[in-house]
């Protein structure tokens, strides 16, 4: 679309209703050339409302306040998407209304440049992940199938074959080429990572010698420790989450390692901390929504999931407030929020199941693993497991009214309810909560 045009849609956008989509970019990026394609790509593709400010996010805040849409898309070009924007979207997604929490599901599109961020606004097949491969230890029996090498053990591999179990085997003590062909040949949907890493390169061993993962302008090479390079050339459209890793989310420059990832390997949704990760509540966590409840959520859910949860322990208690002051603005959400990806479905300790009859709503937790289905399912890492229950509401809500269940001590926003996780499980109990409320038009 032409700028004039563009122009034109912004004159005559309506306010959105709550169920919408807004796309938030600012005048610098609507006049640079290609970003405004990006920005009509995502209005045709959801029929979303445009929020332009000029100098500062937050001078959208009135408008998106006014709109509060279900998921916001921050348009940026890459010197814009800065570890300060990060933390101001965080900042900014939590005053669309008085409570204390996230308001929107949200992601921050940007590219290597404007063709890689058209590549992923263009991006709408729903992504189901069957292959997870993986740096580091994941809980592979709630996956379909993958193979994941280990940053603490040196020539550790566990491989799942489709509709068998995980087995341990033996991989090569330098994993660099064998990572590289898995991301080339094997072709994962999901990719996992944690360790040692900055803006330039991923070390691939945390305790042991090993290779590294590096990028320069937009492109991924993995060098071993014999100093040979092995061209990463995986276009497959996959999602990324280094979840314990330094800096793979900050943006600071075009030989970012975040650029590279959507540019040269076929991300389209990841996450990344903007700054060196000491606490992990923020990114392991997303583990414990996304892979570990497959099907449950969409990765961009997972993410916001995690984020209420952290939220949430800040506002019940002191404990660990250091560490999760210092996780809550700094893991970026990179994508199109609305774009689905989800683990293919399978067994999840718990079932959790939510019916709507008029205005009566009721959220009911099922065990399933016995005395263990509250427990976490892996924990390796850090600050895993023993996330809160999280139910996303299929319409926005205004007063609440509990009517069964306050024992639980659930919390009920205008669009999600959640129930802190009981840890242990009593026999013969209902794990249930009802409650009544009017939906916001």
């Amino acid at each position: 679309m032409k700028y004039a045009s563009l122009c034109l849609l912004l004159s005559l956008a309506p306010l959105a209703v709550a169920d919408d989509y807004a796309i938030v970019f600012s005048k610098a990026t609507l006049d640079e050339e290609g970003w405004n394609e990006v920005i009509e790509t995502l209005q045709e593709k959801h029929g979303g409302a445009l929020v332009m400010y000029a100098d500062r996010l937050d001078e959208a805040k009135s408008e998106l306040q006014q709109q509060h849409p279900r998921f916001t898309c921050f348009v940026a070009r890459p010197e814009e998407a800065t570890k300060e924007f990060v933390a101001a979207v965080h900042q900014l997604t939590r005053q669309y209304d008085d409570d204390p929490y996230t308001d929107t599901r949200w992601g921050i599109l940007t590219g290597y440049d404007a063709a890689n961020a058209l590549e992923i606004a263009k991006t709408s097949k729903p992504l189901t992940i069957h292959k997870v491969a993986a740096g580091t230890e994941v809980a592979l029996e709630m996956c379909e199938e993958g193979r994941c090498f280990d940053e603490l053990v040196q020539g550790k591999l566990v491989v799942k074959e489709q509709g068998g179990e995980a087995e341990l085997t033996k991989g090569p003590a330098d994993s660099t080429k064998a990572l590289v062909d898995t991301l080339n040949d094997y072709q994962p949907d999901l990719f996992v990572t944690s360790g040692h890493a900055t803006e330039r390169n991923w070390q691939i061993g945390f305790r042991y010698r090993n290779g590294y993962f590096k990028s320069h302008a937009g492109e991924m090479i993995g060098q071993d420790t014999a100093g040979d390079v092995h061209e990463v050339d995986s276009p497959n459209v996959k999602v990324y989450m280094p979840i314990g890793n330094c800096l793979m989310g900050h943006i600071d420059g075009p030989d970012a390692m975040a650029l590279a990832w959507m540019h040269d390997a076929g991300v389209r949704q990841m996450i990344g901390y903007t700054v060196p990760t000491w606490f992990g509540y923020a990114g392991w966590g997303c583990l414990d929504y996304f892979v570990e409840q497959p099907g449950r959520y969409t990765f961009s859910e997972a993410f916001l999931a995690n984020q209420i949860a952290l939220l949430h322990k800040l506002e019940t208690t002191d404990q660990d407030r250091r560490g999760l002051e210092y996780d809550r603005d700094t893991l970026a959400f990179y994508g199109d929020p609305a774009w689905q990806a989800k683990m293919a479905p399978g067994d999840c300790a718990y079932d959790q199941e939510l019916k709507v009859d008029g205005d009566t709503y009721t959220l009911t937790l099922t065990p399933r693993r016995g005395a263990k289905s509250f427990e976490p399912i892996n924990m390796n890492g850090s600050e895993r497991g023993w996330r809160p229950m999280v139910a996303f509401l299929p319409n926005r809500i205004g007063e609440v009214e509990i009517v069964e269940g306050e024992e639980l001590k659930p919390v009920v926003t205008d669009d999600f309810i959640l129930v802190p996780n009981p840890r242990t499980v009593e026999e013969g109990r209902e794990y249930k909560v009802v409650f009544r409320a009017k939906r916001v038009e």
